[in-house]
């Protein structure tokens, strides 16, 4: 019943789904915003969240499939991944163990509904009866999706969008990141691009969480040093929103400063000596430490803003989110501090000096303000180190009212963030990356 409630309030037909013309977000909004968050909030401990297991190494794919009976699989990857041979170890291992498989390596950087369809009758022409999402978030959210259509298959994506709109059993869905990153082997959401309107959205049910996850550091190693660098940000950005969103736990905060920690630890040395196995596996481990956290308690309007840049450009998820992260952060404190509000303004630096610890840029005992500010700018210096600038060239001006609205409807009542912002109040964010 109290997921049922949760679920029918994210489609409440209010202001909240609509587009507004007020400068700033009406009361009743707000009111309905952040009563829906409470209410979320407060069924956390009854929802039936899980972590998928982890596997090691893709050598051990066939012995897992092996125990479950399943001779036949769908490898979902991209066209970079298969062009770079990434999944030869995969595919030689399942051939070695006389399972059969098949690979759709189309999948787009922003995966789209026509990938899906490609993807989904592939499966099914090949008797398939597992999924592998061998990739970054692009793969594993496209393979996500075809096993949400197996399922079931009768219902357009289109109408599976939102929280709960599943509600069938999976095939088997095996995860296999080779970016450090998107934390999609973990999360129970998958974000498509509709191929006709370029209108992207996320789908979210808990039986999409990835039944195992391979965190295997050899099929990183690979990886470009730029992508390196937009990814491993792409998970940092899922940890600080989650860790100054409203409705975190405990084990949601704990893993979002281990994230934190291990990224400003080992993503420098990923990025410049690609090749350390060591690095890699520990940007792994953040991006899934990172990943449980948010998928438990939410992201912000870096995601809101950053997926509509992708959905109408095909700017890569991570790279959006890098440029965007510390714009985000900073216009959240002068929103605080304009509206005269003391203890959501000591709260939220106080989250963001805990984060700065977590980072080795501050001490505890600095002050919060100071503390808070320090690890913004570590932010912004480690965009410059990676050569991130912070604009968006993509982006044309008279697109940004209608991707604020895409924004405005992703993120409000669903993200839980320190200030609440409308279509309008969103604008200011493709302002700032407007080259």
């Amino acid at each position: 019943m109290f997921l049922g409630m949760v679920s029918k309030m994210c489609f409440m037909r209010t202001d909240c789904a609509r587009p507004v013309k007020e400068s700033c977000m009406n009361s009743l909004k707000k009111i309905y915003c952040r009563t829906f968050q409470t209410v979320f909030k407060l069924a956390l401990p009854i929802l039936p969240y899980r972590n998928p297991k982890i596997i090691g190494s893709v050598s051990k794919i066939p012995q897992l499939l092996h125990k479950k009976k399943l001779t036949r699989v769908l490898i979902v990857t991209d066209p970079g991944i298969a062009a770079l041979g990434l999944t030869k170890e995969l595919e030689n291992a399942l051939t070695e163990n006389g399972i059969f498989y098949a690979v759709y390596d189309k999948t787009a950087a922003n995966p789209t509904t026509a990938n899906v369809a490609e993807a989904l009758e592939l499966y099914h022409a090949q008797f398939c009866e597992a999924i592998i999402g061998f990739g970054g978030g692009s793969s594993m959210d496209c393979a996500k999706a075809v096993g949400a259509r197996v399922a079931k298959p009768r219902q357009s994506l289109e109408k599976m969008k939102g929280i709960l709109h599943v509600h069938a059993k999976l095939p088997l869905l095996i995860a296999v990141p080779t970016t450090a990153g998107t934390g999609s082997e973990t999360t129970l959401a998958c974000v498509i691009v509709d191929a006709d309107t370029r209108h992207k959205y996320v789908i979210n049910d808990f039986s999409l969480i990835p039944r195992y996850a391979v965190l295997d550091p050899n099929v990183t190693l690979s990886l470009p040093p730029f992508v390196t660098a937009t990814t491993g940000m792409d998970a940092l950005t899922h940890a600080v929103e989650t860790y100054i969103g409203n409705t975190t736990t405990r084990g949601t905060r704990r893993d979002a400063e281990r994230a934190v920690s291990l990224i400003f630890e080992n993503l420098d040395e990923a990025y410049t000596n690609g090749k350390n196995v060591k690095a890699r596996r520990n940007m792994l481990r953040a991006s899934y430490y990172a990943g449980c956290a948010f998928t438990k308690s939410y992201v912000g309007y870096v995601h809101a803003v950053a997926h509509s840049l992708g959905g109408q450009y095909n700017v890569p998820h991570g790279l959006a989110n890098a440029i965007l992260l510390p714009f985000v952060l900073e216009e959240y404190a002068s929103c605080l501090e304009k509206k005269s509000r003391r203890k959501e303004k000591e709260s939220y630096f106080a989250k963001l000096a805990k984060l700065a610890a977590a980072a080795g840029v501050a001490k505890e005992t600095d002050p919060m303000e100071e503390a808070a500010k320090a690890f913004i700018e570590a932010i912004k210096a480690m965009k410059k180190r990676f050569g991130i600038g912070d604009t968006v060239p993509e982006l044309w001006k008279d697109d940004i009212p209608k991707l604020a609205q895409y924004a405005d409807k992703e993120a409000n009542p669903l993200y839980p963030v320190p200030v609440l912002m409308d279509a309008k109040e969103l604008e200011r964010f493709y302002y700032k990356v407007l080259e």
